[in-house]
């Protein structure tokens, strides 16, 4: 089998890792990939020009015979109707269903339709209106941009003044582009977050291994909000209880409203989601894609092939469950400098365990996201020994590690992440502290 992967992050490196691990796997293509996926065994990164025509010239060229959609962007847009179009095997929601993340405006008025719990909302489009509703609502509170904001557009505002100041730099001052032309602001939620990843075919559901991300840049989940500083799985928070209601409350309404609408849902759905200390969960946001760095961590626990998985997923025969090694495993964000605000660009990279000739431990496993080569990377010598890996994002890896406890899989990814340096590299040392807490007790 030949098999596309769609992005260049870190989901895309865990995505073509496990996919070129299945004996029936040929070649890996990851478009655009990173130094990750060039240096993964049956991987090759290719460059397609067009997001859209590209994809499938070089599907029809190439004879590949599934397509993994990493990111959310290309699904907003349309690649999975155009590869349907064109009779290419693609594994994704359409359009019209990844409009759950395109839009907040979209989701947070489907999920007031059918039913589903999430925080109280509205929707601005102008500034001095906006900032009028806060001001009635107090603090704290929550701003989104509407549209895509690379997991940046969401601020937790501790005061008015800061709510304030997010309108502003939203909709005033363009910060986001067309993402932040409109906004919504939400009631404010306690309770422990929790990410819910499940696999959809249209009608049945294959629920993936629970997890936790760590949004806040700094320990102690304070800072500003990132794309994902790391994360664990699985999320004890999520007990068989909440087990149960997420799926009745959450996942299944959604199921069923998108194929009584006309478009049934099919890939990956994300909740992210806040579990009360009544155990009752509410939705914070949907993502038609799985998450990162939740990925890593969940995909070093799957012992089913994703391949043979998107595969039923393509005919509608998806299986209820999958195979989990028991173990929890966790993965810790490195991040460039200046990130999330800024991110620094060119930083070589030292003491990476696949360059070093020390990766054999499998117990952990080093995904890139933010890295090239420092040269071309379509003329590097990546079977040679000069492999100078550089800086090209702000998150730039995850390592995870997979272990009998949360602690102990903290620690064995600690004890990488130590190992690896570049200038200006940061990253937080309580990756999973709340399991870790309930471990301890």
């Amino acid at each position: 089998m030949n098999i596309l992967v769609i992005g260049g992050g870190g989901r895309e490196h865990a995505l073509a890792w496990q996919c070129a691990k299945d004996e029936k796997v040929k070649n890996v293509y990851v478009a655009p990939g990173n130094a990750g996926t060039a240096l993964e065994p049956k991987c090759q990164n290719v460059v397609l020009e067009d997001e859209h025509s590209g994809v499938i010239r070089f599907c029809q060229d190439n004879a590949i015979d599934m397509v993994i959609v990493g990111p959310e962007a290309p699904l907003v847009t349309g690649i999975i109707d155009a590869c349907q179009d064109a009779g290419i095997k693609a594994w994704g929601p359409t359009a019209y269903c990844a409009q759950l993340e395109g839009s907040k405006t979209f989701a947070k008025e489907f999920m007031a339709e059918h039913n589903i719990p999430t925080a109280a909302y509205k929707g601005f489009t102008d500034a001095h209106a906006a900032k009028a509703y806060v001001d009635e609502q107090g603090a704290p509170i929550v701003i989104k941009a509407d549209g895509l904001a690379a997991g940046k557009g969401v601020i937790v505002a501790e005061t008015v003044a800061q709510a304030h100041a997010a309108i502003d730099d939203m909709l005033a001052s363009n910060k986001f582009g067309d993402a932040g032309s409109r906004v919504v602001i939400e009631q404010f939620l306690t309770g422990e977050e929790a990410s819910f990843i499940c696999m959809i075919d249209g009608d049945n559901i294959l629920p993936m291994a629970t997890s936790q991300d760590h949004k806040r840049a700094f320990e102690g989940d304070t800072g500003p909000n990132t794309g994902g500083m790391g994360a664990y799985s699985p999320a004890p928070v999520v007990t068989s209880a909440v087990h149960v209601k997420v799926m009745a409350k959450v996942i299944q309404p959604v199921v069923d409203a998108m194929k009584a609408a006309g478009h049934p849902y099919t890939g990956f759905l994300y909740a992210g989601l806040m579990i009360n200390d009544a155990g009752e969960p509410y939705v914070i946001e949907f993502n038609c894609r799985f998450g990162d760095p939740e990925t890593q961590p969940i995909l070093m626990r799957l012992q089913s092939s994703m391949v043979d998985l998107v595969a039923q997923g393509l005919a509608g025969q998806l299986p209820s469950q999958a195979k989990w090694d028991k173990r929890p495993a966790l993965g810790i964000v490195v991040a460039s400098k200046g990130y999330p605000e800024s991110s620094s660009k060119g930083d070589v990279i030292s003491g990476l365990p696949e360059i070093d000739g020390n990766s054999r431990d499998e117990t952990v496993k080093v995904f890139h996201a933010g890295t090239a080569f420092s040269n071309d990377i379509n003329n590097a010598d990546v079977d040679g020994n000069e492999k100078e890996v550089v800086t090209s994002g702000g998150r730039v890896l995850c390592v995870t590690a997979i272990a009998d406890s949360i602690l102990g899989a903290q620690q064995a990814a600690l004890a990488v992440t130590g190992a690896i340096s570049f200038d200006g590299a940061q990253y937080r040392r309580d990756i999973g502290h709340h399991a870790i807490a309930r471990e301890t007790l």
